[in-house]
Protein backbone atom coordinates (compact mmCIF):
# COMPACT_ATOMS: atom_id res chain seq x y z
CA UNK A 1 0.00 0.00 0.00
CA UNK A 2 1.31 3.28 -0.86
CA UNK A 3 0.75 5.81 2.00
CA UNK A 4 0.49 9.56 1.40
CA UNK A 5 2.55 10.04 4.72
CA UNK A 6 6.13 8.45 4.95
CA UNK A 7 7.58 8.16 8.23
CA UNK A 8 11.44 7.61 7.26
CA UNK A 9 11.22 10.67 4.78
CA UNK A 10 14.08 12.95 4.80
CA UNK A 11 13.20 16.66 4.36
CA UNK A 12 14.85 17.87 1.14
CA UNK A 13 13.37 20.55 -0.70
CA UNK A 14 12.02 18.62 -3.57
CA UNK A 15 10.27 15.95 -0.82
CA UNK A 16 6.80 15.92 -0.90
CA UNK A 17 5.27 17.65 2.88
CA UNK A 18 3.90 13.61 3.35
CA UNK A 19 1.13 13.51 5.50
CA UNK A 20 2.10 12.59 9.70
CA UNK A 21 0.03 10.02 11.26
CA UNK A 22 -2.90 12.17 12.11
CA UNK A 23 -2.90 13.41 8.87
CA UNK A 24 -3.22 10.43 7.14
CA UNK A 25 -5.79 8.96 9.29
CA UNK A 26 -7.95 11.67 8.86
CA UNK A 27 -7.63 12.19 5.04
CA UNK A 28 -8.43 7.73 4.81
CA UNK A 29 -11.41 8.62 6.83
CA UNK A 30 -12.63 11.47 5.06
CA UNK A 31 -12.33 9.79 1.71
CA UNK A 32 -14.35 6.85 3.52
CA UNK A 33 -17.25 9.19 4.41
CA UNK A 34 -17.29 11.09 1.25
CA UNK A 35 -16.97 7.28 -1.31
CA UNK A 36 -19.53 5.85 1.54
CA UNK A 37 -22.63 8.52 1.84
CA UNK A 38 -22.76 9.38 -1.91
CA UNK A 39 -23.76 5.76 -2.59
CA UNK A 40 -25.88 5.53 0.53
CA UNK A 41 -28.37 9.12 -0.74
CA UNK A 42 -28.14 7.40 -4.40
CA UNK A 43 -29.42 4.16 -3.00
CA UNK A 44 -32.00 5.73 -0.45
CA UNK A 45 -33.58 8.05 -3.79
CA UNK A 46 -33.68 5.12 -6.32
CA UNK A 47 -35.12 2.74 -3.60
CA UNK A 48 -37.91 5.80 -2.71
CA UNK A 49 -37.90 7.67 -5.72
CA UNK A 50 -36.78 6.74 -8.79
CA UNK A 51 -34.09 8.99 -9.37
CA UNK A 52 -29.98 9.65 -8.79
CA UNK A 53 -28.39 11.94 -6.03
CA UNK A 54 -27.16 14.07 -8.97
CA UNK A 55 -30.64 14.00 -10.86
CA UNK A 56 -32.19 15.13 -7.56
CA UNK A 57 -29.50 17.76 -6.98
CA UNK A 58 -30.24 18.80 -10.30
CA UNK A 59 -34.49 19.38 -9.88
CA UNK A 60 -34.15 20.57 -6.15
CA UNK A 61 -31.62 23.42 -7.24
CA UNK A 62 -34.02 24.23 -10.04
CA UNK A 63 -37.30 24.04 -7.34
CA UNK A 64 -35.33 26.35 -4.72
CA UNK A 65 -34.67 28.81 -8.30
CA UNK A 66 -36.53 32.00 -9.01
CA UNK A 67 -38.78 31.23 -11.16
CA UNK A 68 -37.93 27.48 -11.24
CA UNK A 69 -35.19 28.30 -13.59
CA UNK A 70 -31.90 28.70 -13.93
CA UNK A 71 -28.96 28.74 -16.75
CA UNK A 72 -27.73 25.70 -17.37
CA UNK A 73 -24.23 26.73 -17.06
CA UNK A 74 -25.18 27.51 -13.45
CA UNK A 75 -27.18 24.71 -12.80
CA UNK A 76 -23.82 21.99 -14.06
CA UNK A 77 -22.14 24.68 -11.37
CA UNK A 78 -24.51 24.27 -8.08
CA UNK A 79 -25.03 20.35 -9.25
CA UNK A 80 -20.85 20.21 -9.30
CA UNK A 81 -21.19 18.56 -12.23
CA UNK A 82 -19.99 19.54 -16.36
CA UNK A 83 -21.98 20.66 -18.51
CA UNK A 84 -22.17 17.68 -20.29
CA UNK A 85 -23.63 15.29 -17.30
CA UNK A 86 -25.77 17.89 -16.72
CA UNK A 87 -27.39 18.19 -20.52
CA UNK A 88 -27.27 14.41 -20.26
CA UNK A 89 -29.33 14.58 -17.17
CA UNK A 90 -31.48 17.33 -18.20
CA UNK A 91 -32.38 15.17 -21.47
CA UNK A 92 -33.57 12.10 -19.25
CA UNK A 93 -35.29 14.62 -17.12
CA UNK A 94 -37.10 16.41 -19.99
CA UNK A 95 -38.01 13.07 -21.89
CA UNK A 96 -40.06 12.54 -18.52
CA UNK A 97 -41.62 15.52 -18.43
CA UNK A 98 -40.19 17.45 -15.47
CA UNK A 99 -37.75 20.19 -17.16
CA UNK A 100 -37.90 21.64 -20.52
CA UNK A 101 -35.41 23.80 -22.00
CA UNK A 102 -35.79 27.13 -23.75
CA UNK A 103 -33.55 30.16 -24.76
CA UNK A 104 -31.86 32.68 -22.43
CA UNK A 105 -34.63 35.78 -23.19
CA UNK A 106 -31.90 37.95 -21.87
CA UNK A 107 -29.03 36.38 -23.73
CA UNK A 108 -29.79 33.72 -26.62
CA UNK A 109 -26.37 32.04 -26.14
CA UNK A 110 -27.33 30.97 -23.02
CA UNK A 111 -30.56 28.13 -22.09
CA UNK A 112 -32.65 27.95 -19.17
CA UNK A 113 -33.75 24.85 -17.46
CA UNK A 114 -37.45 25.34 -16.28
CA UNK A 115 -38.95 22.84 -13.84
CA UNK A 116 -42.32 21.75 -14.57
CA UNK A 117 -44.93 21.68 -12.32
CA UNK A 118 -44.62 17.57 -12.71
CA UNK A 119 -40.76 18.08 -11.93
CA UNK A 120 -41.96 19.99 -8.36
CA UNK A 121 -43.94 17.28 -7.39
CA UNK A 122 -41.34 14.72 -8.01
CA UNK A 123 -39.04 16.77 -5.67
CA UNK A 124 -41.58 17.72 -3.64
CA UNK A 125 -42.33 13.68 -3.10
CA UNK A 126 -38.93 13.02 -2.62
CA UNK A 127 -37.10 15.26 -0.16
CA UNK A 128 -38.51 14.26 3.13
CA UNK A 129 -36.59 11.10 2.29
CA UNK A 130 -33.79 12.47 1.04
CA UNK A 131 -33.64 15.00 3.86
CA UNK A 132 -34.09 12.03 6.49
CA UNK A 133 -31.28 10.19 5.10
CA UNK A 134 -29.22 13.42 5.41
CA UNK A 135 -30.44 13.82 8.83
CA UNK A 136 -29.40 10.23 9.82
CA UNK A 137 -25.81 9.77 8.36
CA UNK A 138 -24.80 13.25 8.70
CA UNK A 139 -26.35 15.24 11.71
CA UNK A 140 -27.74 13.03 13.75
CA UNK A 141 -24.28 11.56 14.64
CA UNK A 142 -22.71 15.20 15.39
CA UNK A 143 -23.71 17.65 18.30
CA UNK A 144 -24.30 21.22 17.47
CA UNK A 145 -20.80 22.52 17.81
CA UNK A 146 -19.87 19.28 15.80
CA UNK A 147 -22.08 20.46 12.81
CA UNK A 148 -21.10 24.21 13.12
CA UNK A 149 -17.24 22.43 12.65
CA UNK A 150 -18.15 20.74 9.85
CA UNK A 151 -19.32 23.92 8.09
CA UNK A 152 -16.52 25.71 8.75
CA UNK A 153 -13.94 23.35 7.75
CA UNK A 154 -15.48 22.30 4.89
CA UNK A 155 -15.69 25.98 3.64
CA UNK A 156 -12.37 26.00 4.34
CA UNK A 157 -11.66 22.93 1.91
CA UNK A 158 -14.07 24.42 -0.56
CA UNK A 159 -11.86 27.80 -0.70
CA UNK A 160 -8.88 26.33 -0.58
CA UNK A 161 -10.06 24.34 -4.11
CA UNK A 162 -11.59 27.44 -5.63
CA UNK A 163 -10.76 30.69 -3.81
CA UNK A 164 -12.58 32.86 -6.16
CA UNK A 165 -15.68 30.20 -5.60
CA UNK A 166 -18.28 31.91 -2.92
CA UNK A 167 -19.34 28.47 -0.86
CA UNK A 168 -22.73 28.90 0.14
Amino acid sequence: MIRLGYAGRVDTPHEPRWLDDDEQRTWLRTLAMIMRLMPALDAQLQRDAGLSNFEYQVLAGLSESEGRTMRISLLAKMAEGSLARVSQVLSRLEKRGWIRRMPDPEDGRYTLAVLTDDGFEVVRRAAPGHVETVRRYVFDPLTRAQVRQLAAISGRVLTAIDPDENCF
